[in-house]
């Protein structure tokens, strides 16, 4: 539990100093941290209880997508800010990396595996985004 809690509040840190550094308005860079904090321990806490990775990502992308879609509406905001600050922990960066790697060592059966999570992982975080937005849409809708 400790252990989540840390690396919950390292993601928070790491998205607060990534959103400085890409110049978010200043009024929104605990939102993005919370959202970036919170999706990271979404897929914690999914891997933990024993889910795939692919299924990890998704879920921790759709709680930033939840969150982004709450604060964007509260704080009079677009969702893109808080949305990309909340999936980046998620992103499958070392799976690219290892496929690029297998690639160019010649190694197809590597390069086809972590390719092939590579884009399983990136599916599943379209796909959670895509149900929120969804979700939010048919509200609005409803209740125009």
């Amino acid at each position: 539990m400790r252990e989540l809690m840390i690396q919950s509040v390292g993601a928070f840190l790491a998205i607060f100093g990534f959103s400085l550094l890409v110049d978010m308005p200043r009024k929104y860079l605990v939102y993005a941290g919370i959202t970036g904090g919170a999706g990271w321990l979404a897929y914690l806490v999914s891997m933990q209880v024993g889910t795939s990775q692919v299924a990890a990502a998704f879920f921790s992308s759709l709680a930033a997508a939840l969150l982004s879609q709450v604060f964007a509406r509260v704080l009079k905001a677009p969702v893109t800010i808080f949305l990309v600050a909340g999936i980046l922990p998620t992103v499958p960066g070392a799976s690219i990396y290892r496929s690029v790697y297998f690639l160019i060592q010649g190694q197809t059966k590597w390069y086809n595996f972590y390719l092939l999570q590579t884009i399983q992982i990136a599916g599943a975080m379209a796909v959670a985004i895509f149900i929120v937005d969804s979700l939010f849409r048919l509200l609005r809708n409803k209740a125009s």
